[in-house]
């Protein structure tokens, strides 16, 4: 059969307007009187008689087998060919062919077919995923392929044309078919995977793109998947750009590769140790368009800094050109560089907003004021006036007259001029700070906690050791200032003040010692007791001294130098945890070891404290307020005074000089074993942490005098 040149273009062109509507599957007309010119297959097939193909001339059964193909190429069985259908996973389908026919049409029959199958295969996932509960990526996908799909039966109309006019072979139809090949096969590639997994949103995106890539080398192909790719994101960038700019996440079908989980609320911040809000409200899934993999962080974290602005009420939107919306993405990264100035916008937005209308610096010092004892004169008037209450049991004090008290020493000092004191209160711990410490799991404790049960035997756990403030936080501030940040805060307090407790119970001790200097008190056990105060006095003040100008004030200067220089809430964060953490470590509350020896310590000093009284008491008779008249005050006059008074004021140096005395060195000894056993361990630590160098000279100072 002579074929001539035909001019038929496939309309495949992609950058046409796409078309909207559902294409219907039409049975095939019954075939026309040819003209003069054209063939059909009825001159060959009379009505009613279905012969094998087999029986006709060559000729006659190429004309057949086209007129059946055209049919095929639209999901038709024809006379002479059969769709098989495979039910499953993957739910294929396969044509086939009379086997009477002739081997070379067979062949050629063969080669068209994988053609007929990919337009089943896509148009079967046009008419299943064209509703939206499929998701707004496969609807939009699907609208593409409808479109392509339009585009493909319209040159199979031309095809048919052609061969009406009788200027079509079967070698000219193989011929015209093959550039749809590989553009149909590849589609139907992505098209089965995603209706095999049932997979939407980002996941159908990443497929498309991993398939144009694997086509690199066919440039038609390859344009035509990443027009798809084009097509099917268009819905997901809307997504994307009301979360970039609104900070909203419109997601009907959970395509979105950020996930909202509303169970967590802004309320837990301040309340819960644990709470998750800033790391879990929103995150990201597993599966990222691989076009948006390298900015997923950024996106994340623009739409969650807008987001806390409109819960605090600031209605603020990044400002949008047209130059800046979203509706494609390509190879210039436009649209990254639109991600990266809705960042910065509202990153500056939000930072501006924490620093200067809720003025995050005003409340982090007022914290320091209270809870680091930066000003230190609410503290000491406090401790006066509730001394009472802080001595008895955790159980037995009372948390409403503490706050009554707490607000009195505020109002009545310095801290009055702070008009944020208000947010401060009290409360009480139920346990001790070694067990407290132990109850936190997430702290990077060098070694476990050991039960602690041998120091709390010596000293019952009152108010002292319990004692604790609290501070009022409201949102944005939690996001800084959280539960989590003012537990520690709180353990550095609760160090400190006990720290100061001991401090203060000593320097009684000593005022007790220095009230009897005017008695004749040299070579005996009083004068031991003295130096003993003294070497304990220095240890705690060369403690105390070490916590706040070696740990505290160098640290929180360097934190405010940084959050001077933050670019984001995120920073933010991170240099106020890092400055709680590295205080936490250096002050030796994640050192369990160090931490159980000056406890013990400072028991030991509480302890002596509480015996000075008595001690003295029973080594010296202290004279009456009427004899305490008859005292010479001149020199000479005294030491005559002391010489004949020698007797009566060495009451007890023949009855209990023994135990007390014994006493006295008791706690000498095991104040001077405590203190020299810290010695060595704080040189050793010294070497894998050196802020504990200085502390090592401080303490090894005080062994030293002994």
């Amino acid at each position: 059969m002579e074929t001539a040149s035909c001019p038929v273009t496939p309309r495949w062109n992609v950058e046409r307007p796409f078309l909207t509507g559902r294409f219907h599957q039409e049975a095939k007309a019954t075939s026309q009187q040819a003209g003069s010119k054209g063939f059909s297959t009825d001159t060959f097939i009379s009505p009613g008689t279905e012969k094998p193909i087999g029986c006709y001339p060559a000729s006659v059964q190429e004309l057949l087998l086209i007129d059946d193909l055209l049919s095929a190429l639209v999901g038709i069985e024809g006379r002479y060919t059969s769709i098989k259908r495979v039910r499953g996973k993957d739910d294929r389908v396969s044509f086939q062919v009379d086997a009477s026919m002739d081997l070379a049409l067979q062949e050629l029959a063969k080669r068209i077919f994988p053609l007929c199958e990919n337009f089943l295969l896509i148009n079967q996932f046009v008419e299943s995923k064209s509703q939206f509960k499929n998701g707004l990526v496969n609807h939009a996908f699907a609208a593409a392929l409808r479109a392509l799909l339009l585009d493909f039966q319209a040159m199979v109309a031309q095809l048919e044309h052609q061969f009406r006019l009788g200027r079509l072979s079967i070698q000219g139809f193989w011929f015209f078919c093959q550039p749809m090949m590989g553009s149909m096969q590849a589609l139907c590639a992505v098209v089965q995977k995603a209706s095999a997994n049932n997979f939407m949103g980002s996941v159908v995106l990443n497929l498309l793109q991993n398939q144009a890539k694997a086509m690199a080398g066919d440039h038609a192909v390859r344009s035509l998947l990443e027009k798809m790719t084009q097509c099917a994101s268009s819905a997901y960038l809307g997504i994307l750009e009301r979360w970039v700019y609104e900070g909203v996440i419109d997601d009907p079908y959970g395509e979105f590769f950020i996930a909202e989980n509303k169970s967590l609320q802004k309320e837990s911040l301040t309340q819960d140790y644990d709470a998750k809000y800033w790391q879990q409200r929103y995150s990201l899934k597993d599966d990222i368009p691989s076009f948006l993999s390298n900015a997923a962080g950024t996106i994340l974290t623009t739409g969650k800094y807008l987001n806390v602005m409109r819960e605090c009420g600031h209605n603020v939107q990044v400002p949008v050109s047209e130059n800046s919306k979203l509706m494609s993405f390509g190879s210039n990264h436009h649209y990254l560089e639109c991600i990266k100035s809705a960042y910065n916008f509202a990153s500056g937005e939000l930072l501006n907003l924490i620093k200067e209308k809720y003025d995050l610096m005003g409340k982090l010092r007022s914290i320091k004021h209270y809870f680091l004892l930066d000003q230190g004169d609410f503290l000491v008037h406090f401790m006066d006036i509730a001394r009472d209450e802080l001595v008895k049991r955790p159980d037995e004090i009372s948390v409403e007259k503490l706050q009554s008290l707490l607000d009195l020493a505020l109002r009545t000092t310095a801290a009055a001029a702070d008009p944020r004191h208000e947010d401060l209160t009290c409360c009480v711990e139920r346990s001790s700070l070694l067990k407290r410490l132990g109850t936190l799991k997430d702290l990077e404790i060098s070694r476990p906690v050991s039960d602690s049960n041998d120091l709390e035997e010596s000293v019952s756990i009152t108010g002292l050791e319990t004692f604790s403030l609290s501070y009022k936080v409201q949102w944005p501030l939690s996001l800084v200032i959280s539960r989590k940040a003012l537990t520690k805060y709180q353990l550095i307090f609760r160090f400190l003040f006990h720290c100061k407790h001991v401090d203060r119970q000593l320097c009684g001790a000593w005022q007790v010692h220095q009230g009897v200097r005017a008695l004749y008190t040299r070579g005996t056990v009083i004068s031991r007791s003295s130096v003993l105060c003294r070497s304990m006095l220095k240890f705690i003040n060369s403690l105390l001294n070490y916590l706040t100008f070696e740990v505290l004030e160098p640290n929180w200067h360097m934190m405010q130098d940084r959050l001077q220089t933050a670019k984001s809430i995120d920073e933010v964060i991170q240099y106020h945890d890092f400055f709680l953490d590295k205080c936490l470590k250096e002050c030796l509350l994640l050192l369990p070891e160090l931490l159980k020896k000056v406890e013990r310590l400072k028991s030991i000093c509480l302890q002596y404290v509480a015996a000075t009284q008595r001690l003295i008491s029973s080594s010296i008779y202290i004279p009456k307020p009427e004899e305490q008249s008859n005292i010479p005050t001149g020199s000479e006059k005294l030491k005559q005074w002391r010489s004949k008074s020698k007797a009566p004021v060495m009451k007890l140096a023949t009855s209990d000089a023994t135990a007390v005395t014994d006493s006295v060195l008791k706690f000498e000894r095991e104040f001077n074993f405590e203190l020299q056993s810290l010695g060595p361990i704080l040189s050793n630590g010294s070497q894998a942490e050196p802020y504990l160098t200085h502390l090592a000279q401080w303490i090894l100072g005080v062994a030293n005098d002994q």
